[in-house]
């Protein structure tokens, strides 16, 4: 079979025919997608070109996820900073009204244990040796106008088997003392002693056989009792005052026109006797309020009351404790401070030639303090020392409600930064967050997580058992306060500067991508008038093609 002959004209309309539909395809293909470069074979330099802009875009893209999650992780800790700023206010607010509240009720005194005792069903075995079978507690009640103004004391003795109900039985069935305190188990399972009288002290010590230090830890104690007597054998007590002011339980003696005298000498007062020279044969008198201790001065029986009431306040202390003589009852009275939660008076005698006796006796009232109007009766030998730790602690019912609710609002601290997580990342339980802004992940911040639980935020649990311990909370709360309203600041400085990125980079693909497609899309008002022209010169080339055959079909007439 041979192939057909055509003409020269016939071939040529063909060839234009067939360039003219490549063309039409091309074109179509353009206004299809949109693209004048689709391929390398187009324009290789401007489709490699516009794949790096377009590579750099989409690497950007994925960035912007991150930057956007980065986002959402501050928001959802600037979410639990405002949750977190309410609940340090309550807390605050808490511990505000528990001061206003332990100052209104510190006429009556308390004692409210630090350990959950009822979880024992044996104080002796439990304690694991702190509290031995046979140790001895003292709780004594003393109040000038009641029952003649001497003390009274139960003591409880701690027998294995025995539990806290057993000890709060004993105290309570106590005929002598129970018109005078109640014993009872707070709903925390502590040791909780109350005065009934307004204006009544209250001490714990050792009794015959002293639990020791690591006793009264064990019971909850341990706050309120320290070393008071090293005459004889090492004596532990502490005395619970109502109210903010302690006087001397001896008076000075004589008067002088109904009045007593400040410029009495201590010895005529009966506050000192037989310390009769100075630095050889004297004692030393030292204030201790919380955690500062200060000398006043040394003393003997020629000294004045004036001068030692001038020397406490002058003393560094002058602050927290005022001294004054009551011409009225011939008595020194020491005014505390209300923020001041644990006071300590001690006397110690200095290396002498003889012994001396003290009898000031500011708040137990007890045998060896002294009584109303009695003589000296402690005897100090050299280097021997006796004192009294005083207690500031009031009671209330609302005070005990106060506490719960500051140390659950606490918890719910804790709570909440647990859950202030977004995708794992906890800005406020102490992760940092990166965030990358470019693909060569060489530019990023780096926001700083913080601790904020409520350890972090230094606000530990509380008793309120003093207005010391509630000043401290109001501390800690108020720093607590001040810095988380500062990371606020701080994450919402990150926030502004990663939005501000976001945006930018934003900005940046639309750059990229809109010179990517400078480079490769094709223009559709061209394209189309591309295509409506060559459909025109399509039907014309159909039409010349009809022209160049009609030479051929005149031969189809011959026939």
């Amino acid at each position: 079979m041979s192939d057909v002959v055509l003409t020269a004209a016939l071939r040529s309309n063909l060839l234009s025919l067939q360039n003219t539909q490549r063309l039409i395809d091309d074109t179509q293909l353009r206004l299809a997608t949109g693209l004048k470069v689709n391929s390398a074979l187009d324009s290789p330099q401007n489709f490699f070109a516009a794949q790096s802009i377009n590579n750099r875009a989409n690497d950007l893209n994925r960035l912007l996820d991150g930057i956007s999650q980065s986002i959402r992780t501050i928001e959802e800790a600037d979410n639990g900073i405002t949750a977190l700023t309410t609940l340090v206010e309550q807390a605050n607010s808490i511990a505000q009204e528990s001061l206003s509240e332990i100052r209104a009720a510190e006429g009556f005194a308390s004692i409210t244990g630090t350990v959950d005792l009822s979880v024992f069903d044996d104080l002796v075995t439990d304690s694991n040796g702190a509290i031995a079978n046979g140790d001895d507690v003292n709780f004594t009640f003393f109040h000038e106008d009641v029952n003649s103004g001497a003390p009274i004391t139960v003591g409880v003795n701690i027998a294995t088997g025995d539990t806290i109900y057993d000890v709060v039985g004993t105290i309570n069935s106590t005929a002598t003392i129970n018109p005078y305190l109640k014993a009872s188990v707070d709903s925390n399972g502590r040791l909780k002693i109350e005065s009934l009288y307004d204006g009544g002290i209250i001490r714990v010590g050792d009794g015959t056989t002293s639990p020791g230090a690591d006793g009264f830890a064990f019971l909850g104690l341990d706050d309120l009792v320290g070393v008071e007597d090293t005459v004889a054998t090492t004596r532990l007590a502490g005395s619970i005052v109502a109210g903010r002011t302690v006087t001397s339980k001896v008076s000075a003696a004589g008067k002088v026109n109904g009045k007593y005298e400040a410029g009495a000498q201590l010895d005529a007062a009966g506050f000192i006797d037989n310390f009769g020279t100075a630095a050889t044969d004297d004692v030393t008198i030292t204030l201790r309020v919380d955690d500062t201790s200060v000398i006043i001065g040394s003393y003997i029986d020629t000294d004045t009351i004036q001068e030692l009431v001038d020397d406490i306040n002058n003393s560094a202390l002058s602050s927290s404790v005022t001294a004054s003589f009551n011409v009225d009852t011939g008595r020194i009275e020491l005014d505390y401070a209300e923020t001041v939660g644990q006071a300590e008076i001690t006397i110690e005698s200095n290396d002498g030639t003889s012994t001396g006796d003290i009898a000031f006796g500011f708040a137990s009232g007890v045998t060896g303090y002294g009584t109303i109007g009695g003589a000296a009766d402690i005897t100090l030998a050299a280097g021997d020392a006796a004192g009294e730790i005083l207690n500031f602690v009031g009671t209330s019912a609302n005070l005990t409600q106060f506490r719960d609710d500051y140390n659950n609002v606490r918890e719910q601290i804790d709570g909440l930064v647990q859950d202030a997580n977004y995708r794992g990342v906890n800005l406020l339980n102490g992760d940092d967050l990166t965030t990358y802004f470019n693909e060569d992940r060489d530019n990023s911040l780096v926001t700083d997580g913080v601790d904020f639980t409520s350890t972090g935020l230094g606000l530990d649990e509380v008793n309120f058992l003093t207005s010391l311990d509630v000043q401290n909370a109001i501390d800690a709360t108020d720093a607590a306060l001040a810095s988380v309203r500062n990371f606020g600041t701080s994450i919402a400085n990150d926030l502004a500067i990663i939005q501000t990125r976001r945006d930018f980079t934003e900005s940046t693909i639309n750059t990229l991508e809109a010179g990517a497609d400078d480079l490769t899309l094709a223009d559709q008002n061209e394209e189309g008038a591309n295509l409506l022209a060559l459909q025109t010169r399509q039907t014309l080339g159909v039409t010349s093609l009809s022209l160049a055959s009609q030479s051929q079909q005149a031969v189809l007439r011959l026939f």
